[in-house]
């Protein structure tokens, strides 16, 4: 699932998603730079790993988030939920 957001304050705001997503259960940073970071979040009973990717375009003004699924061939929503969830925690603030 690839979603993009757009935002007034790019670098801002990616910096706060990757705080919110940081924190998320069970996930681990494998790669980050000013513009982009990867993460691999494992799911909870069989540890599959999913990938969790925030990249920020500055030209554009957008943050796109992408969460997908390493395994399988349906992830049963999780990663539609994941990407919902950091995007309501992010609201919250």
């Amino acid at each position: 699932m690839l979603v993009e957001w757009e935002f007034n304050n790019v670098k801002e705001m990616h910096e706060q998603i990757v705080d919110v997503a940081s924190h998320l259960p069970r996930t681990k940073a494998i790669e980050q730079t000013d513009n982009y970071w990867h993460a691999v979040v494992r799911s909870l009973i069989f540890r599959f790993p999913d990938d969790l990717e925030i990249l920020q375009i500055p030209s554009k003004g957008i943050i796109q988030v992408r969460s997908a699924s390493r395994v399988g061939v349906s992830d049963l929503g999780v990663n539609r939920k994941r990407v919902d969830t950091l995007f309501s925690r992010l609201t919250k603030d």
